[in-house]
């Protein structure tokens, strides 16, 4: 029986986070994944893969709307779909070969299989059995269909198979409208599909401050995409190459339906602990299926903790690390944290679409005084010369002392400009701290600044 003080069960962002941060603090540790590589979900067959084919195929709709304009003249690319799957994979491979790489660095143990708890202390991976003195689950999470629908991932598919299509269909159906549908869908509207979002909420993107959540709906319905929302779908007829959605408008229940070549089903993600044998060894499960943990990731069994997809919380990627190298630091006897308030969340669409802390809607629910500073990308210099004006930066600020509760971007590099608005909600300022910092000139993040200043005494060039 192999010993270790740590083995984290997961190889996702937050399970070889959790594992490095803990061997470079001295823990001998293991990681258990069951997958030919690491790097979960997320670098396998969700964020980097999707990230891959979005930034390939905005680079072909530069091509056909920006280049004649610059005075590039140019014919429109083919689009060779065998080659851009091969540079996906080739992405993926990078980034899971690098982690190999890392684990090697710091001395940690890649024990493959699929790992289950037989009892507190104990790993179990095939006919072996390990002990570890902790033992953190980080298995991360799967998608979650609906009644009446059955995957095959070549007609009717979740995110894996979108991102491994073996054509471009001519046309698709995205079954929700947040953050997966909306990249994914995207990807084949750009590479020529006509695609339909199909989405039960009123609006598209859930959660996101509202007024941004109008904007983008606006833009992405500029840009060709068909949504409908208020919509309950009811049922996917699979015919094999070609698929029926069944789905009833909610205002007024009549029966409506659409085909396409192919049907994605993308209406979120849920907590994968199969298999791991919590209910023998007595960890307490939410009743949706979360490990139950308290404050330090610990669950009600002494030395077994949980974090990431696994446990209560948004299911980010970037939290997950946190959460990651939180119990690390906690179980090598340091104080890991993790300030929930200031968790970026990003939409990689084109313009991107990113957020921090509070919403005019929690603030409104809350009771809360606010005050909103908004600037337009069509003020900024670096975004017109770049064709990329479309949206602006909104941050949101006790209406008392100034201190900003939220921050939310819609335009280009979003993704990005949003950690300036995290790392100073991190140290407590003022919106005028952010009025108050030089910013490069010309750059997108003079937005940030502008929209700073006009929580005060107004932008400049508003």
């Amino acid at each position: 029986m192999a010993q270790y003080d740590l083995i984290v069960i997961g190889a996702g962002p937050g399970g070889y986070v959790c594992a490095i941060r803990a061997a470079q603090l001295g823990l001998k540790t293991a990681v258990v994944e069951g997958r030919d590589s690491l790097g979960g979900t997320c670098l396998n067959v969700g964020c980097i893969p999707s990230k891959a084919l979005l930034h390939a195929t905005h680079q072909l709709h530069e091509v056909d709307h920006t280049f004649a304009k610059m005075g590039l003249k140019t014919q429109t690319p083919e689009v060779d779909w065998a080659q851009m799957q091969a540079y996906k994979d080739d992405v993926i491979a990078q980034n899971t070969k690098g982690i190999e790489f890392l684990f090697k660095k710091n001395k940690i143990d890649w024990i493959k299989g699929w790992g289950s708890i037989p009892a507190p202390g104990q790993v179990k991976v095939g006919d072996e059995t390990h002990s570890a003195k902790s033992i953190v689950i980080a298995t991360g999470s799967e998608p979650s269909a609906l009644p009446g629908i059955e995957i095959d991932e070549k007609t009717v598919v979740t995110s894996t198979g979108a991102l491994a299509l073996e054509k471009i269909p001519a046309s698709m159906v995205v079954i929700g409208g947040g953050v997966i549908g909306l990249e994914l869908g995207s990807v084949y509207k750009r590479l020529g599909a006509d695609v339909t979002v199909v989405e039960f909420l009123d609006g598209i993107t859930p959660g996101l401050d509202g007024e941004v959540a109008k904007n983008f709906e606006k833009i992405l319905k500029k840009q060709g995409l068909n949504i409908i929302t208020g919509a309950a779908v009811q049922r996917v007829d699979n015919a094999g190459k070609s698929a029926t959605v069944h789905y009833k408008t909610r205002k007024d229940e009549k029966d409506h339906e659409l085909q396409a070549e192919v049907v994605l089903v993308a209406t979120g993600r849920r907590s994968y602990v199969g298999g791991l044998g919590l209910d023998a060894v007595g960890v307490q499960v939410t009743d949706r299926g979360q490990v139950r943990i308290d404050k330090h990731y610990a669950t009600n069994v002494k030395g077994i903790y949980a974090i990431g997809d696994a446990v209560v919380g948004p299911m980010l990627a970037h939290k997950a690390e946190d959460e990651g190298m939180a119990v690390a630091e906690i179980i090598a006897g340091q104080a890991g944290h993790v300030n929930y308030g200031v968790i970026p969340a990003v939409v990689y669409t084109s313009p991107e679409v990113a957020s921090v802390g509070e919403t005019e809607e929690t603030l409104k629910t809350a009771g809360r005084a606010y005050k909103v500073g908004k600037f337009s990308f069509m003020g900024n210099g670096r975004a017109k010369a770049n064709f990329a004006a479309d949206g602006f930066v909104k941050i949101l600020a006790d209406k008392d002392t100034d201190r900003i509760l939220g921050a939310h971007i819609i335009g280009p590099m979003a993704g990005d400009l949003i950690h300036e608005i995290c790392v100073a909600m991190e140290f407590g300022a003022a919106a005028e701290d952010l009025a108050r910092t030089c910013h490069a000139h010309p750059t997108y993040s003079e937005a940030v600044r502008e929209a700073a200043l006009a929580c005060n005494t107004g932008a400049i060039h508003a």
